[in-house]
Parts: structure tokens; C-alpha cells; sequence
């Protein structure tokens, strides 16, 4: 693997940090300047334009359009680069890196100075599936309905980010919207976000039961929250309430942490041909010698092996479709149409039919950031850059 250095602002940072493995090489941001910076339609450099989302979850599109496809979803209080505007629609780099575009009142601009000053302050994270930000404290668990004095400014959901006051009143953590608006969340609903991260532990049991949190919860292209997930999606939450970033996509996934052995038989069972052989007994061991090396919490990864030919050219690269979270005894979780459990098992009630395309594996549990598995500690995006 090939080292790179990369200097630059504080996304170029965050890219190479959180999306080393998807090039294949080992990168190595270093910096805080602002010495990467967009063009304009002329070519001339600009100067970088920051901001921070504030919607509980923002839509990100492929195109400044409601009607185009929905390529990503960035939580509250997510920092972005501001690449561009069309209109209301602005044009933004998360830190997945994910490029795609929102609408103007789901991102507060700011300057890097201001950027630089919401990265270091401290903040609350909603620990809670659902839970809503309040404009006074007090029981806000059963408001009276129609009062005129306790209203909901908005909701949030797991994961969202919201600057702290530093005041807790009458059960609530007092926060700073970046609307400009002082709200309040009720304790249980969420922690102190540098008290959080610390105490994050990416263990297999803890991994699985965030992810078993959304069971039921719909199958949605571009999701990645409790609002509808993807495969992806669900995955790379399962991780972020746990302390570790991972790249967007399954592809990207698929490169990081270390590899486990799989080695899937495509000649005898071609993953485009399930059909025929999805009931023989010879497939059943096949997939039991397949599963033989995962452990609870390994990502499985689904879709079409590289093809190679008699002098070992490459045919046809590698295909990654889907991924899941492996739960152990055969059985994994993943969404597709919902998020569910399946079993990889020919034979058992909740088989996947789909289950002889799982040709990847990999073990995200104790790697690190040599493996493109970053802490939130670790992350400029989320904590002052060291």
C-alpha cells in the first residue's frame, strides 16, 4: 500500500482521513489551512465557503432538483464545504466526502473562523431514536396538548449534533440552535458529545445492538438514519453511535478494516445463477465453509467476484451490491426492503435467497485508521484538529 500526503483545509483533511481505502493507498492528511480552495465558473480560485446542517436530517440530491435521486443524508450539525449554488439549492462536501445538494435552509454558512470556533465548542448528541427540541424546560415527555406556551421548535434523531449552552434545567440540557434559537432536550434523550465520544465502544455487542435498534425501520436509497437507511447506510450508523466513522458506500466499506477469509466457490456456485442450486445439501456446506472464519460484528459484503483470464488479466473488476453486519450461528443484519434478519443458511426459516452472492468479508472490530477506521476523537470534522 502506498503512502500519500495530503496538506490542505479541514475537508481535504477529513477526505483523505475517513476515505483512504477507497483508492487503495494509505493517506495521510496533515494541516488546517484553507490552501485548498473551489474555482469559480472562470477558473479563479475562491475563497472557502463553510457551514453546518440543520435540519434533524438533511436530504442531500444528486441534482439542485426535489425530483432528482437522493444520494446521501447528512445529520444535524454535520460540518460541510459549501461548493456551489443553484437558486436555493447549495451544493456541498460532507465528511464522508460525499459531494450531492440541499436546499439553502438546511445549512448555516459560516466563515472558517466561525467553523473553526463550532468545531471546538461543546455539544450535545441525541442519544435517542426520536426526540424533539423543546422552546421551554420541564416535562416535555407529555406538554400539555395545545399549550401555547411549551412548543416544539424541532425534532432531532439519533446522532444529531447541537451546540450546548452548558445549562441543564428542570431534567433538559439547554442548547444553542444555529437557527438562533435557545431550545431544550430532555436528559435521557441525550449526553454531552465529548463525554460520549470518549466512552464509545465499538465492541460486537454493541455494534449489533445499535443496529438491531432499526429493525423495521424502511429500506431507503440514500438513507442514513433512523428516517430510512440503506445498506450502507445502516451499517456506517451502526458504527458512528459507537465512535467510528466508515465510509459512505458498501464499495468504500469493503476496503476498510482487515479482510476475513471467505472464499466463496463462484465456478461451482455463480452468484448470477442462484436458482438451481439454492436447495442442494453441497451448497449448504458450501455456505457453512464460507461463514467458518466471520465473528459477531464482521461486515459481509454481496455482489460479484473479479473475473480473471488464463494469463490473469482482469475480465471484470469486482462488484460490491450490499452489505450487513454478521450476528453470529449464520444469521446477519442488513436492509433490503426493510432491515431485517436472515440467516445465510440454505435450509433455515429466514434464508436470504439471495445469501451465495456474499463473496467479502471484513473485521472493522480492532482496526484502525491504518485500516481507513477513524474515531470520532480522531476525526478534524468533529473534534479540533491536532
Amino acid at each position: 500500500m502506498k503512502n500519500i500526503m495530503v496538506s490542505g483545509n479541514i475537508f481535504a483533511a477529513v477526505s483523505a482521513a475517513i476515505l483512504c481505502v477507497a483508492s487503495g493507498h494509505q493517506v495521510f492528511a496533515q494541516g488546517h489551512e484553507a490552501d485548498v480552495m473551489p474555482s469559480d465558473s472562470t477558473g479563479e480560485l475562491c475563497a472557502p465557503r463553510y457551514g453546518v446542517t440543520v435540519f434533524s436530517v438533511n436530504y442531500l440530491r444528486e441534482k439542485p432538483d426535489f425530483a432528482a435521486e437522493l444520494g446521501n443524508q447528512a445529520l444535524m450539525g454535520t460540518p460541510v464545504e459549501i461548493l456551489d449554488e443553484s437558486g436555493y439549492w447549495r451544493k456541498v462536501r460532507t465528511p464522508e466526502p460525499y459531494v450531492a445538494w440541499c436546499v439553502d435552509m438546511g445549512v448555516k454558512e459560516m466563515s472558517p473562523e466561525e467553523m473553526s470556533e463550532y468545531i471546538a465548542a461543546e455539544k450535545i448528541v441525541c442519544t435517542a431514536d426520536y426526540s424533539v427540541v423543546w422552546n421551554i424546560p420541564g416535562d416535555v415527555l407529555r406538554p400539555a396538548r395545545g399549550s401555547k406556551e411549551r412548543q416544539k421548535i424541532c425534532d432531532i434523531v439519533a446522532g444529531d449534533l447541537l451546540p450546548y449552552s452548558g445549562r441543564t434545567e428542570k431534567g433538559c440540557y439547554e442548547v444553542r440552535l444555529l437557527t438562533g434559537e435557545t431550545g431544550y432536550i430532555r436528559r435521557g434523550d441525550a449526553a454531552i458529545f465529548s463525554d460520549w465520544a470518549a466512552e464509545r465502544s465499538p465492541e460486537a455487542d454493541n455494534i449489533i445492538e445499535t443496529a438491531t435498534d432499526y429493525l423495521g425501520v424502511p429500506y431507503l436509497w440514500g438513507g442514513t438514519s433512523i428516517k430510512g437507511v440503506d445498506c450502507s447506510g445502516l451499517t456506517r450508523m451502526a458504527w458512528f453511535m459507537n465512535g467510528i466513522l466508515l465510509p459512505r458506500n458498501a464499495s468504500q466499506q469493503a476496503r476498510a478494516g482487515k479482510p476475513v477469509p471467505v472464499e466463496a466457490d463462484t465456478v461451482t456456485y455463480p452468484v448470477d445463477s442462484l436458482d438451481g442450486f439454492v436447495s442442494s445439501p453441497d451448497f449448504r456446506d458450501e455456505m457453512l465453509r464460507r461463514i467458518s472464519s466471520l465473528q459477531k460484528g464482521d461486515l459481509i459484503f454481496f455482489g460479484s467476484p473479479a473475473v480473471y483470464g488464463a494469463d490473469s488479466t482482469v475480465l471484470g473488476r469486482e462488484r460490491i451490491t450490499h452489505v450487513g453486519i454478521y450476528l453470529g450461528e449464520g444469521r446477519f443484519i442488513h436492509s433490503s426492503r426493510v432491515v431485517r434478519i436472515n440467516s445465510l443458511i440454505p435450509g433455515t426459516p429466514d434464508f436470504y435467497d439471495l445469501s451465495g452472492r456474499m463473496i467479502k468479508a471484513r473485521r472493522i472490530i480492532g482496526s484502525g485508521p491504518d485500516d481507513g477506521v477513524i474515531p470520532i476523537t480522531s476525526s478534524p470534522a468533529y473534534f479540533p484538529w491536532h
